[in-house]
């Protein structure tokens, strides 16, 4: 068995990568409006985060992909902030520490790109994420920043770069 690899999306990896984060979806009951379900971006990750100021990075463990994470500039809002998204990994990449290390990885490309701060959202059920952002220096927020379009996701957090 290898270590899992951290590694930037490749545009082959667009089918695996949309059907692992529906399959995440699927089984955390997440719901299906308001949400990155609905996002049409989830079958061109490769393609979507292939702009200016955006990365996304794939967990690879045996040729097979088992999480992934993003940034980019946060929608609809006007400042220097960039958007932790889509951060999902299947049941067997859990608990063995990837998910700081894959926020390493995020923060690090976020700070290469300028931004002076990360947000995200999820859900109130996501506990375990939330421990994880917690440890990883994220603050809550009493509202959202910007207009992700994710309505169903009323937990909002921020750390500064």
């Amino acid at each position: 068995m290898h270590e899992p690899k951290i590694r930037p999306i490749q545009k082959e990896d667009n089918p695996e990568v949309a059907a692992m984060i529906r399959s995440v979806l699927m089984e955390l009951n997440v719901p299906k409006t308001g949400t990155v379900f609905e996002d049409t971006a989830l079958d061109g990750m490769f393609e979507t985060y292939s702009t200016p100021r955006a990365a996304y990075f794939v967990l690879e463990e045996n040729d097979v992909l088992i999480g992934g994470a993003g940034i980019s500039q946060l929608d609809n809002y006007e400042g220097n902030v960039c958007e932790l998204q889509k951060m999902y990994y299947l049941p067997r990449a859990r608990g063995r520490g990837i998910g700081a290390k894959m926020i390493e990885k995020c923060l690090q490309r976020a700070k290469q790109f300028g931004y002076e701060a990360c947000y995200l959202e999820t859900m109130p059920y996501m506990k375990a994420a939330q421990k994880l952002y917690a440890r990883n220096g994220f603050e809550y927020l009493d509202g959202p920043m910007g207009d992700t379009g994710h309505f169903s996701c009323p937990v909002h957090m921020l750390k500064k770069l």
